[in-house]
């Protein structure tokens, strides 16, 4: 079966040159979502010496199919809207270290140093962190074992694999009723598992998956264990009001049960709430002068592209602003 192909190019920007250690650049720039790419093209568009430095590029857009809420498009290709980001990214001649996992940042005498997890150091007078987020894990027993194995965390990814196939979605939201969606498309039969009382999905969301007829809803239900050896064959839940548990066969399991920031590279610098966000204010400012943040992994409410968008051209604009005032450029 041919399945398609929902990757990104990246080449470019892997062409791109790279990071000088021991240059001071006067914004770096972390994370590949579109906050961070934002921030680029506004700080290139200020003259300002930069680098990029990310693990990935192009963040949890690359993680879904279509989009509907980008401005100027009733509906973008998700692969489409990455690309154009890196095209445009790429026009500037930025530096840019990709498949580069930043282990920390620090501050010293006035001069950020982020630290890859290779050993490698860069250096500048600012910083936009924009990390974005990560799915959070169920954290029961046969997750780990099975991740790639029946477990997944992209149905975008993943969901051409189970046409036909009996899985099962961990969550009650807009996400996990999206992938149901996907799933649905390739004529998979559904088991829809949600730990809290009630559905947190959008009602039109609800209704369409409802209206589907290959759909078991399972409300109030938690994860026990997930089952087999090489491949999932199924998963162990536990009704939260009886205490009764029950095996459902699955040859996948799908977890939508929200995201965790990636903010552990500035937890030694940087203020972050009780979800381990960054706390930021208006201007993007953090508790550290010249640490900006922008997106996801930020305090920003209503985690969406064109609001992450937004947030990384205020960041590279809030940036230059600290940097003149300093005199640093």
């Amino acid at each position: 079966m041919d399945f398609p192909d929902f990757s990104l190019d990246t080449s470019l920007l892997e062409e791109a040159k790279k990071p000088e250690q021991g240059e001071v650049y006067d914004v770096i720039i972390i994370g590949g979502g579109p906050a961070a790419m934002t921030a680029a093209v506004y700080a290139s568009r200020k003259m300002m010496n930069l680098s990029i430095i990310t693990k990935d590029f192009g963040g949890q857009v690359r993680e879904t199919s279509e989009i509907e809420n980008w401005i100027g498009f009733q509906s973008i290709n998700a692969k489409d809207l990455a690309d154009s980001f890196e095209e445009h990214v790429k026009s500037f001649n930025i530096p840019v270290c990709i498949n580069c996992n930043v282990a920390e940042v620090k501050k010293e005498d006035k001069i950020f140093r982020v630290l890859t997890d290779n050993g490698m150091e860069y250096l500048s007078h600012s910083v936009i962190f924009a990390t974005g987020k990560r799915h959070r894990p169920l954290g029961i027993p046969g997750e780990k074992e099975l991740v790639g194995r029946g477990l997944a965390y992209c149905a975008t990814c993943d969901a051409p694999f189970y046409k036909g196939k009996k899985v099962v979605v961990a969550g009650g939201g807009n996400s996990a009723f999206t992938t149901a969606v996907d799933l649905l498309k390739v004529g998979a039969e559904i088991t829809i598992v949600n730990f809290i009382k009630g559905w947190q999905a959008d009602e039109s969301l609800q209704e369409r998956i409802r209206s589907a007829g290959n759909v078991t809803f399972l409300d109030y239900c938690q994860f026990v264990r997930i089952e087999g050896k090489n491949q999932v064959t199924g998963v162990v839940l536990k009704n939260r009001d009886s205490g009764e548990e029950k095996k459902v066969d699955a040859a996948g399991v799908f977890v939508e049960i929200g995201l965790l920031p990636n903010s552990n590279p500035v937890k030694n610098l940087a203020e972050l709430n009780e979800q381990g966000e960054v706390v930021v204010d208006c201007s993007c400012r953090t508790n550290v002068e010249g640490l900006f943040g922008a997106g996801d992994v930020t305090t920003v409410p209503h985690k969406q592209i064109v609001i992450s968008a937004g947030e990384g051209a205020k960041a590279a604009l809030s940036a230059y602003n600290y940097l003149i005032n300093k005199t640093l450029i």
